[in-house]
């Protein structure tokens, strides 16, 4: 069976490229970098449902994503969110944060305006993230 992306992740994102287990995805939404890795696995919901090994995984993948948003963009705040309340397949939000974004300090969700990065800014920052990612972590494809 092929992994299937949920929905709204769908609307909401734009692919960024793959690592061995997550799916990588940028957040439409204008607010900063906001980098979602989705686990390649259906109907996963929990990361604790993940058998040890891909647990470890991710940390690598996440570690990857975090350590180069904060070595591009020198945010005030890194967050890490895995709520799953409105979509249930699990995705873990990398959010870069700054105390100018439109949220801030408050949570993005629900506070973000709803303004999106027109498609230049989106593919240059996509391009940017996958550079980056793929020069720390080979593996990671576009």
């Amino acid at each position: 069976m092929s992994f299937t992306l949920h929905p709204q992740l769908q609307k909401d994102t734009d692919v960024i490229g793959e690592f061995p287990l997550c799916l990588a995805l940028l957040h439409k939404e204008n607010i900063g970098p906001w980098v979602i890795l989705v686990p390649k696995i259906n109907y996963l919901q929990e990361l604790h449902h993940l058998p040890m090994e891909q647990q470890q995984q991710f940390l690598v993948e996440s570690q990857t994503v975090f350590e180069n948003l904060e070595k591009l963009f020198n945010p005030k705040k890194l967050n890490l969110g895995a709520l799953g309340n409105m979509v249930p397949q699990l995705h873990i939000h990398h959010i870069a944060r700054f105390e100018t974004d439109v949220a801030w300090p408050g949570p993005v969700w629900g506070n973000t305006e709803g303004k999106q990065r027109s498609p230049q800014e989106s593919e240059s920052l996509i391009q940017t993230l996958a550079d980056a990612f793929k020069s720390q972590y080979p593996q990671f494809s576009r």
